[in-house]
């Protein structure tokens, strides 16, 4: 396991270094909110410093010079107007609903005996690495409530010993496996709760995929709303049905890592994704609505700006879609230095501060902490504000039942492998414990996770290719070799070998050995990686099977080539998040194409293998799309399969799929263009600043992925839905039955009858919030004391536009996940699938809508279009050979719904509607209408 520790490195590549003040820090920040921009806080202002210069003239002509060209710079790359999300305040309160009711009742008993240090403290870090996890909240001690533990990430404890390297969020996609989706989070679980992790960091439900180049894409469940969401609930489900806080991230359209932080990428400001309304609703907010709907705990907000406000201080964004038309129970928590303003956050609606630290990274100054402190004291943060961050906080806590988890906190360190370390690790303080009790977490027996990471591995390959069925294999080689002779298979690639190791980079932040993890905080450190050289060396019979190994990435000699019977080739394309880079892969991958000399390591072992008589299967370990157009259509490649990231038991689980031991099932959960451009101008990183605010227009709406492919007649390499399996299906019998007729609105929204928690609103006397006498700071450790009242002024705080204009309330809202009529079912689709082959197989039914082709008016009498076809629901049916099962899945009021901007609610169009069931997004086999 690479040895943990903390990257000065990495945190000078993550932030810039300030000489600022603290003082100067909160002014510049505080006097930011969702329509003001900081166009200082990355600048440094002039600062007198009382010497005399002498200035020669070149130096004043040299000035003058700078002055003009910057100036032309600046006005050049102008920036835009104000932040273009409007206003929404103040926050809704929690504890509205019957399903949350019970743990805000009890929540509130709590926070009633909180003291205002203690409120502080439940809502923010305590710093990068000041304690054991990622993120550790500072405890209310005296009320008996503890420090939580936040901990990374989507696929795996991060920074554990003794845990499992799960597949990622794009394999178990790839599966189409409710039941697989399920399990993963729940194993997922088990083993975060064995480590004391009270809130795990996933799952990933954005970026979605918008740029099929972007570097975190493998983190979440693929290009399509409906598929993030089905996948990002299960997994919600099983994590919290362990008793673990999920997290559903990152809210929101945060689809590139370029400039998504400010700084980072030389711009002075994050890149702002420009979304309209519609847009956002029925793509990008679809899986977090589904999530909310769930009872997910914890929503993350991103890096990034919305429509020119950052995400983590937007008011719309926070307060009216999640808090009030979503119905969000649970708290906000920031991305790890995402919060850009102290009150202007809290106002927005954050709940929590994550890791604490403000601007810059492990430094101990926080925007909140003791800044929170004054700005309650000093009235800039109303008293209720602070109860209901904290209120949400705790009630997650009673909702989950932490209050009866037997366990004292984290038993591991982020910072260290060894026994024995720093307890506050970034202090610098010699204070010593144990902070690794190495608990194995990882299952046992017939319940070891490794089991299931070879299930969901193996359901996530992909076949596409498969000429004459070459696939499965036979691992005596009988159909491809004589009784007399051996069959000679030769492996070929980097990909295909262990290399330097699975955890031989930080963060798996390199393209080495064979790839089962994307890099950055969603990676963990690999218990093990089965090599698939290793599994096929073992699988293969050695008495009648001779299996040669060439595992670099340089076109082979054809001495090593002309005597094989098969060969098998591994190559592979990598990713990651944006604060480390490898090669030209700074996060975001530069195109889709294979890496490492793939290309040309495919086309000479497909024309030399045996003479241009042998067989060639390509396999492609990968982040999301390839391009494989240089020789997917080669008459000697025969086989092609799309393994994704498989973890742990990458070698074994293909090993399953390609010897037939279960059936090729998986599909794909994005679509392979021919080329980056088949995506459409949506579909490209900006890899070029086009502004001091770099502005990214999500121009193509809701035109992305398969959807932009077929709006535009683009026929793709292999489209969305598509794999191809060891058996056929034949579908018949499709019947509609309607169960609730249409009708344009959802009901009204109901007003609630349940009431919020109701809290003594007084403004705490100074006094209690001072520094304990005798009682020791550590450095760099974040804290809710003020250490003078004096440093509590009264004044008249910048409070944002329309700070008091209190708004009405969506009627699309009124439960978690919306109005509850969105979610009643209208229609019933049934038909019957029979395997019409030899074996047992797996088929995914896909069930898509087709909207009025010719559009409707919305309510403001504007013409609205839709994509050709989108999936609605799908169905994952394993049958024998010879079966027939009928399927039924159900289609609610939302799935035949648009969102108006106008009305700003979802409408039912009052006319036919389209219904295709298909085995992907082209190859439709039933349809009808509705």
């Amino acid at each position: 396991m690479a040895n943990k520790k903390i990257d000065e490195s990495r945190a000078k590549l993550l932030a810039v270094e300030s000489d600022f003040s603290d003082e100067e820090d909160i002014e510049l920040v505080e006097l930011t909110n969702e329509n003001k921009r900081f166009s200082t806080a990355y600048g440094r202002p002039f600062i007198s410093t009382g010497k005399s210069r002498k200035t020669s003239v070149w130096g004043l002509l040299g000035a003058i010079i700078s002055l003009v060209i910057v100036t032309a710079y600046y006005i050049y790359r102008k920036e835009p107007p104000y932040g273009e999300s409007p206003p929404w305040y103040p926050t809704p309160q929690g504890g509205t609903h019957d399903s949350w009711a019970e743990s805000y009742t009890k929540a509130a008993d709590l926070v009633r005996k909180m003291s205002l240090l203690e409120k502080v403290n439940v809502t923010t870090g305590v710093g990068w690495a000041s304690d054991l996890c990622v993120g550790n909240t500072g405890p209310a001690s005296i009320t008996g409530f503890p420090s939580l533990c936040f901990q990374d990430g989507p696929l795996g404890i991060r920074f554990a010993d003794h845990i499992t390297a799960f597949p990622a969020g794009l394999t178990v996609a790839a599966s189409w496996n409710r039941d697989l989706m399920y399990r993963r989070g729940r194993a997922h679980a088990k083993e975060a709760k064995g480590k004391g992790v009270n809130v795990l960091l996933g799952p990933s439900m954005g970026p979605i995929g918008r740029m099929p180049a972007a570097g975190r894409n493998w983190e979440g469940f693929g290009a399509d709303p409906v598929l993030e969401a089905i996948a990002a609930s299960q997994t919600i489900r099983g994590i919290q049905d362990e008793g673990v806080q999920a997290t559903a991230k990152h809210l929101i359209a945060q689809e590139q890592e370029h400039f998504r932080q400010p700084g980072r990428w030389g711009t002075p400001h994050a890149i702002s994704s420009n979304v309209d309304d519609r847009t956002l609703h029925e793509l990008y907010l679809w899986p977090f609505a589904e999530s909310i709907r769930t009872g997910v705990a914890s929503i993350m907000c991103s890096y990034q700006q919305v429509n020119n406000s950052y995400a983590c201080g937007n008011a719309k964004l926070m307060n009216g879609i999640l808090k009030d038309e979503l119905g969000f129970q649970g708290y906000v928590q920031s991305d790890w230095l995402a919060q850009r303003g102290g009150v202007s956050s809290a106002l927005a609606g954050l709940d929590v501060t994550m890791p604490g630290d403000g601007l810059w990274w492990a430094n101990g100054r926080s925007l909140w902490g003791d800044q929170l402190t004054l700005a309650v004291l000093n009235g800039s943060v109303p008293v209720g504000r602070l109860d209901d961050m904290v209120t949400r906080v705790v009630a997650a806590w009673f909702q989950l039942g932490q209050d009866k988890w037997n366990t004292t906190g984290p038993n591991f360190s982020s910072w260290t492998n060894e026994e024995t370390g720093l307890i506050h690790h970034s202090s610098g303080e010699n204070v010593t414990g144990i902070v690794n009790k190495f608990i194995d977490v990882q299952g046992s027996g017939e319940e070891a996770h490794a089991h299931l990471v070879k299930e969901i591995a193996a359901e996530g390959n992909v076949l596409v290719k498969n000429v004459n069925g070459i696939l499965p294999l036979d691992r005596r080689g009988s159909s491809m070799s004589t009784a007399s002779n051996k069959l000679k298979v030769g492996i070929f690639g980097e990909d295909a070998g262990e290399g330097q190791g699975p955890n031989a980079c930080e963060d798996r932040a390199c393209n080495q050995g064979t790839l089962a993890s994307g890099w950055g905080s969603g990676s963990v450190e690999f218990p093990y990686l089965i090599a698939p050289m290793t599994a096929l060396q073992k699988e293969f019979d050695q008495d009648r099977v001779n299996v040669t190994e060439y595992l670099i990435n340089k076109p082979p000699p054809k001495s090593l080539t002309t005597g094989l019977d098969l060969c098998l080739v591994f190559v592979n394309s990598d990713s990651g998040e944006g604060y480390l880079h490898w090669e030209d892969v700074k996060g975001d991958r530069p195109n889709l194409d294979i890496q490492k000399n793939g290309n040309a390591l495919v086309e000479t072992v497909a024309k030399d293998c045996g003479s241009g008589k042998g067989k060639t299967i390509v396999i492609v370990h990968a982040v999301g799309p390839v391009n494989v157009e240089p020789w997917a259509d080669l008459e000697r490649v025969d086989a092609i399969i799309l393994a994704h990231l498989p973890g742990q038991e990458s070698g074994n689980a293909l090993t399953s799929v390609l010897f037939g031991d279960i059936d090729a099932s998986g599909r794909l959960p994005y679509t392979v263009g021919r080329s980056l451009k088949d995506y459409g101008p949506g579909g490209e990183v900006m890899y070029t600043p086009n502004g001091l605010v770099p502005q990214q227009d999500f121009e193509e709406g809701l035109l992305i992925d398969y959807r932009y492919f077929d709006k535009h007649a683009i026929q793709p390499r292999y489209e969305f839905g598509y794999g191809l399996s060891y058996t056929t299906f034949e579908y018949s019998n499709l019947k509609l039955k309607t169960i609730k007729k249409k009708s344009a609105f959802p009901n009204p929204r109901q007003p609630g009858t349940i009431v919020p928690p109701n809290y003594d609103t007084t403004i705490p006397d100074p006094q209690e919030a001072l520094v304990p006498s005798g009682f020791h700071l550590v450095r760099n450790r974040i804290y809710p004391y003020i250490r003078s009242v004096k440093d509590v002024k009264k004044g008249t705080y910048p409070y944002p536009e329309g700070y008091h204009n209190e708004q009405p309330p969506s009627p699309a809202g009124g439960a978690p996940g919306g109005n509850p009529s969105l979610y009643e079912e209208h229609l019933s689709i049934s038909f019957t699938i029979k395997n019409t082959g030899s074996r047992a197989g797996k088929d995914v039914a896909q069930i898509y809508v087709r909207f009025p082709p010719d559009g409707v008016k919305n309510q403001g009498g504007e013409q609205v279009s839709f994509p050709p076809r989108v999936l609605r629901q799908f169905e994952k049916v394993e049958l024998q050979a010879g079966q027939s099962k009928t399927i039924e899945v159900k289609l609610t009021r939302k799935d035949l719904s648009y969102w108006d901007v106008w009305a700003q609610n979802w409408i039912m169009p009052e006319m036919s509607f389209g219904i295709d069931v298909g085995r992907s997004s082209r190859e439709i086999v039933l349809q009808d209408d509705w």
